[in-house]
């Protein structure tokens, strides 16, 4: 049955309500206030229908620029849509690529430069909203951050009118619904089609109060019937599970508004609009390839994880009489949980478990171990785990049982060197704990595993899991070997099962134990076993740890390389002067940090064949009026622009070379509207970086230009070779965001990507006694502050800051221009 105005407006008006979304970006600020849109009682009455104007504007590279923010306006609801669809983690991440585009969107016509050029007022609003968004996005916030994202469109829309008019504006606007309605698209490709549902119906109400209606209306009834009709169609389709009939009703919806805007302005602004529309589904088809990741909470839960995995270590270490290393070992927990991500998190997810974690637990190992108090550090320790379980099962949801395997293969690991190190009986009591647990379905483990394999199930429990404990404690070295290992295997394949991302949550933790393990071994004296324990944690990630090697690569390649480095530094400090077990706390921070860049990567590794989307962008712009157009606008750019697009599409069908292709066409849609517009020589360059366009010197976020920019004291050419450590500036994030150093160490900040940036100090946020620090040899904050806005303290791309530490403490600091983005960092610096 077909879906009316009428009726959809009845049935969707109370599933909508109260959910907080507005126009974002799809609605004029005024409509974003109306109840009816938005669940929102704001005593205010809708306005009445107001007339499309005429259309007197001409294409020229305003409006191309205009489209640019337009396919910015139509990615503020890509995150939405992700958000709506519970996926926090890629929401926060596409906010970040989005804002790290504009920042490198440089030009008079990029849509960074164009954008402030427009309104001060605006763009800075845009920059905050943004980064309101992302960090309420990474907080579990969904519906503040949707609010900062309305935000954020209403300030494009409002320089779209600017440096247009208010016909343009209202077809773009009109655009961005079309757009919205191929996320519904990208929703059911990805499977999702209950979310599909939600949002298509988002969409629906929404419509029916913006300005868009009216502009639609205005073209004719039958343009707006083609759009409705097909739009309720797709939602029917998506409740109903039908993903491919969602995809023909949303091609022909987005149809109706590309006809009615040529009903309305001039073929080259019609032309215009449809390219935006292309390239907004472009970044749809991006998001669908990696549609399916877990949330934000699976890397919380995947630290929370390897701290079960490390208080287990501290209680070995006391247990052997290192008492000193036990107490250093259980601080180590404290100290890298004040700092953590999942810190904050735990404490909203679980009160009861951050105090049974951190105050009735930590506090009271350390304690125990100073006082020597056997049963209080058993207590302790079991205190540590129930809380932290709590919280795993609290934040991970239904991937906590596969996080629960990860922490038995590391306690499994435990045991065997607790064997080899002639303690038989502890490895079968740790045999027989583990036992305990899953019949007691901790975490929902047991249920889990029997649900998803019978086979695995007996494999895992009857024929390895019951036969440890005799193995143990009759010293049979073949069969502890057997078990252990035939155990252990039917885990990975369970792990396996759930999916790259949280498989390697699972495999973080279990690394963290076996790299623990080592520095244990190696603090006993064991440094051969423990060599070898090393050995075989790099073995493990090298042959791919259930995926885990590969997508930390992709994640992020300075992650990898780091993770990769801090593993090999386990296993030379075995051998070595190092302490060992330092080095595996260093390691364990660090395979905390690469599971939240592949969680923020997103995605299930290019699962979803989202090649249809991009197929039908190609086959109707075969015969679509624009096709001509730019043909005639700059044949280069149309040779340049087909080429993309079937780049593109032949990429998602492979599944190789996405990102690299999905850059290019996002670059070559936009310099098409260029050539469209007759502007071809006023669009920015194509580049081979994502964004493009700039060099790293503009004008770090104050607009460029032909200003003078100055770096100050310690702002140096490259990177001094006697540099301690090394932080990378991208686009909008250092990296490492934390770090640990010693005093009289000398930290290089490098420009590794993006505009220029600042590193400033925190005033408040030094330690007592400690000189201001800062980009620009300033003495204080607002020293450092007033000097960027006069074009001080700026590192720009082959340049580097540096700073030498002499005050022990925690130092904060900020970058100026991307301080809204989120770009904070914190040096810990030790005696």
């Amino acid at each position: 049955m077909r879906h009316t105005r009428r009726r959809l407006l009845k049935t969707t008006g109370v599933a909508l309500g109260g959910v907080g979304l507005a126009g974002c970006g799809g609605q004029s600020t005024s409509e974003a206030d109306e109840s009816t849109a938005t669940g929102t009682d704001t005593g205010t009455e809708t306005p009445e229908p107001t007339e499309t104007p005429e259309p007197t504007a001409e294409a020229s590279a305003s409006t191309a620029l205009a489209a640019e923010w337009n396919v910015m306006r139509a990615r503020l609801h890509d995150a939405v849509t992700l958000g709506r669809a519970g996926q926090d983690a890629a929401a926060a991440t596409l906010v970040g690529d989005v804002f790290a585009r504009f920042e490198n969107a440089g030009g008079e016509y990029g849509a960074h430069e164009g954008l402030e050029s427009t309104s001060e007022e605006a763009y800075e609003s845009f920059e905050g909203n943004l980064g309101e968004a992302r960090s309420a996005f990474e907080e579990g916030a969904p519906n503040d951050a949707i609010g900062a994202l309305d935000g954020a469109g209403d300030d494009l829309r409002s320089v779209q009118e600017s440096r247009t008019s208010s016909t343009v504006t209202e077809i773009l606007s009109l655009f961005v619904f079309g757009s919205r309605v191929r996320n519904i698209d990208a929703l059911a490709m990805a499977g999702m089609t209950d979310a599909a549902a939600t949002v298509g119906e988002r969409v629906f109400a929404d419509f029916e109060q913006a300005p868009a209606h009216e502009t639609l209306e205005a073209a004719g009834e039958e343009y707006h019937e083609e759009f409705e009709g097909p739009l309720g169609d797709a939602i029917e389709a998506a409740n109903g599970g039908d993903a491919e009939a969602v995809h023909e009703a949303t091609l022909s919806a987005s149809q109706a508004v590309v006809d009615a805007a040529y009903e309305l302005v001039p073929d080259p602004i019609a032309g215009i609009g449809h390219l935006s529309l292309m390239g907004a589904v472009g970044f749809d088809a991006e998001m669908a390839a990696g549609m399916g990741g877990p949330g934000l909470g699976v890397a919380h839960a995947a630290g929370l994880n390897g701290y079960r995995a490390r208080v287990r270590d501290a209680a070995w270490l006391y247990d052997a009489g290192e008492s000193e290393a036990a107490k250093a070992a259980a601080q180590s927990i404290f100290q890298h949980f004040e700092g953590a991500r999942a810190h904050e998190a735990l404490e909203e997810a679980s009160e009861e478990a951050y105090e049974q974690f951190e105050h009735e637990g930590l506090d009271a190992l350390v304690t125990a171990i100073e006082d020597g108090d056997d049963a209080g550090v058993d207590d302790a320790v079991t205190t540590v785990h129930d809380g932290l379980t709590t919280g795993i099962e609290a934040l991970a949801g239904d991937a906590a049982p596969v996080l629960e395997s990860g922490f038995f293969r590391a306690r499994l690991g435990d045991a065997r060197e607790r064997y080899g190190q002639g303690e038989g009986e502890v490895a079968a009591t740790i045999a027989e704990n583990l036992f305990a647990r899953f019949e007691e379905n901790e975490a929902g483990f047991h249920e889990t595993l029997e649900a998803e394999s019978e086979d695995l199930y007996h494999t895992f429990e009857e024929e390895h899991l019951t036969a440890l404990p005799d193995a143990f404690r009759a010293g049979d070295d073949d069969a502890v070997e057997t078990h252990v290992t035939g155990a252990m295997d039917a885990l990975v394949e369970f792990e396996a099962s759930a999916g790259t991302p949280v498989a390697s949550a699972a495999a973080a933790g279990y690394m963290t134990g076996r790299a623990t393990d080592a520095g244990v071994l190696a603090t006993l004296g064991a440094t051969e076993r423990a060599e070898t324990v090393a050995s075989d944690a790099f073995a493990y990630f090298e042959g791919g740890a259930n995926g885990f090697h590969e997508a930390v690569e992709a994640a992020s390649e300075d992650r990898y390389h780091a993770f990769e480095e801090a593993l090999g530094a386990v296993r030379s400090a075995t051998t070595g002067t190092a302490d060992a077990y330092d080095a595996a706390t260093t390691f364990a921070d660090e395979a905390t940090s690469a599971t939240y860049a592949v969680v923020e990567n997103g995605g299930s590794g290019g699962d979803v064949n989202a090649s249809p989307l991009m197929s039908d962008v190609f086959a109707t712009f075969e015969n679509a009026r624009v096709h001509e157009a730019l043909e005639e606008g700059d044949h280069e750019t149309y040779e340049s622009f087909e080429a993309a697009l079937s780049d593109y599409v032949s990429a998602l069908d492979g599944g190789e070379g996405v990102d690299e292709a999905a850059e290019r066409f996002a670059q070559l849609t936009r310099n098409a509207a260029f050539a469209v517009a007759g502007a071809a020589d006023e669009a920015p360059e194509v580049s081979a970086g994502r964004g493009g366009g700039r060099d790293g010197h503009g004008g770090g976020g104050r607009g460029g230009g032909d200003r003078d920019f100055e770096g100050g004291p310690n702002v140096v050419e490259g990177v001094p070779d006697d540099a301690d450590h090394v932080v990378d500036m991208t686009a909008v994030a250092f990296e490492p965001a934390e770090l640990t150093v010693s005093v009289g160490d000398k930290v290089a900040w490098t420009h590794a990507g993006g505009e220029s940036h600042s590193v400033t100090a925190v005033g408040d946020g030094i330690p007592d006694g400690a000189s201001y620090w800062a980009s620009g040899g300033f003495d204080s904050e607002e020293a450092a502050r007033t000097g960027w806005e006069e074009g001080q303290g700026y590192v720009a791309s082959g340049q580097s800051y540096v700073h030498t530490f002499e005050t022990a403490g925690e130092h904060a600091y900020v970058c100026i221009p991307h301080e809204a983005a989120g770009m904070e960092g914190t040096v810990v610096v030790e005696e």
